[in-house]
C-alpha cells in the first residue's frame, strides 16, 4: 500500500487504498464522528478535537490537537498497516547495531531478565513497521504477541537469572546494579560473538563507569552508547520486549509450580501472596520464588 506522509504542526496527511474507505467511514461513524461531503472528497469527519478528511485522489488529512493518539491507536494499525507517525525513520539511528534492556528489577517475585537484540537497517524499519514501542505501553499479551515475532525475526540473546540463583549472585555483588552491569556485558558478548556488531546501545540503568567497566572488561572493542529512556530506539525496545516477556512467562510458571499467583512488582498484593507461600509451604519455598533483598522479604518473615 502507498504510504506518504508529512507533518506539519497539528495535520498529518498520507495516501490511502480506496478500497478501505467504506472501512475507514463506518469506524469513524462508531467513534461517534459527525459527517459532511466537500467538493473533492469522499467524506469529511469531525468531532472535538479532531477532523478526518478523505479526498477522491485518495489523499487522507487528519488535523486537531487530538490527532495523536487517532493516529497511533487506530489510523496506522487499522488502515494504514505501518508506523511512520508515531515512529517517525527520520528520528531513527538505522545503523546496524545491538541494544540492551532489562525486566524484572523492580519486581519482587519473579527473575531478573536481560535481553539484547541486533539489526540492521531493514531490521529496524521492519520492527518499526509491527509498531513495536516501549513495554511500559504495552498490555502483557502484547508484549508476548511482539516477542515471538522478534524471537523468529531478529538475532537475540536472553539471560534469565531466577530468583535463587539471583540471590546467591547479590550476596556476592552486594548491589543490584553491579549484577545488572554483569548481566548486560554477558548478553553484548554474546551478541557480538554472533554478529560481529560492536556498536552497542544500554538503556542506561547506573553510572557510565561502572557500565562501561563492565563491558569493556569482555570486549574492549565496543563502541557503547548510554541513555536514559532509550526504549525510543527500537533495538531497545525489542529487547526490553524479549525481556519482560522472559519475566511474564517465568512468573506464571513459577507461580503455577506452587498454584499460587505471583503478583508483579511489589505492592501490598505481593505482600500478602508471599505471607501465603510462607505459611502454606515455609520460608524455604519463599527463597525460590523472591528476591531477597527486597524489603518485602523481611516485612513478611516478620509478619509470620
Amino acid at each position: 500500500m502507498k504510504n506518504e506522509k508529512k507533518v506539519k504542526s497539528s495535520c498529518f496527511v498520507t495516501q490511502v487504498d480506496l478500497s478501505l474507505a467504506d472501512k475507514l467511514q463506518n469506524d469513524l461513524r462508531g467513534f461517534a464522528f459527525e459527517f459532511a461531503k466537500p467538493a473533492y472528497t469522499i467524506f469529511s469527519a469531525k468531532k472535538k478535537g479532531i477532523s478526518v478528511t478523505l479526498y477522491e485522489s485518495g489523499k487522507l488529512m487528519v488535523q486537531g490537537k487530538e490527532m495523536g493518539e487517532f493516529i497511533e491507536f487506530y489510523l496506522e494499525p487499522e488502515i494504514l498497516k505501518s508506523f511512520t507517525f508515531s515512529h517517525p525513520t527520520e528520528y531513527m539511528d538505522t545503523s546496524a547495531h545491538i541494544g540492551c534492556d532489562e525486566a524484572g528489577k523492580g519486581d519482587f517475585f519473579g527473575p531478573l531478565c536481560i535481553a539484547g537484540v541486533y539489526g540492521d537497517k531493514e531490521v529496524i524499519k521492519s520492527l518499526a513497521s509491527l509498531g513495536i514501542k516501549d513495554t511500559k505501553k504495552l498490555s502483557d499479551k502484547k508484549t508476548l504477541d511482539f516477542a515471538k515475532k522478534i524471537k523468529d525475526d531478529c538475532v537475540h540473546h536472553i539471560i534469565k537469572i531466577g530468583p535463587e540463583k539471583y540471590n546467591d549472585l547479590y550476596s556476592k555483588f552486594k548491589n543490584l546494579n553491579s549484577l545488572l552491569a554483569w548481566g548486560h556485558s554477558a548478553v553484548v558478548d554474546q551478541l557480538v560473538a554472533k554478529t560481529g556488531c560492536k556498536k552497542v546501545l544500554i538503556d542506561k540503568f547506573a553510572s557510565d563507569a561502572l557500565i562501561t567497566r563492565a563491558v569493556h572488561a569482555k570486549n574492549k572493542e565496543v563502541e557503547l552508547d548510554l541513555k536514559t529512556h532509550a526504549e525510543s530506539d527500537m533495538l531497545v525496545a525489542a529487547a526490553a520486549i524479549l525481556a519482560r516477556a522472559t519475566f511474564l512467562n517465568s512468573l506464571k510458571t513459577l507461580g503455577n509450580a506452587i498454584e499460587i499467583e505471583l503478583p508483579k512488582g511489589a505492592s501490598q498484593k505481593t505482600k500478602g501472596a508471599a505471607i501465603s507461600i510462607v505459611r502454606k509451604f515455609g520460608r524455604d519455598s519463599l527463597d525460590k520464588v523472591c528476591k531477597k533483598h527486597f524489603q518485602t522479604y523481611e516485612q513478611v518473615l516478620q509478619s509470620c
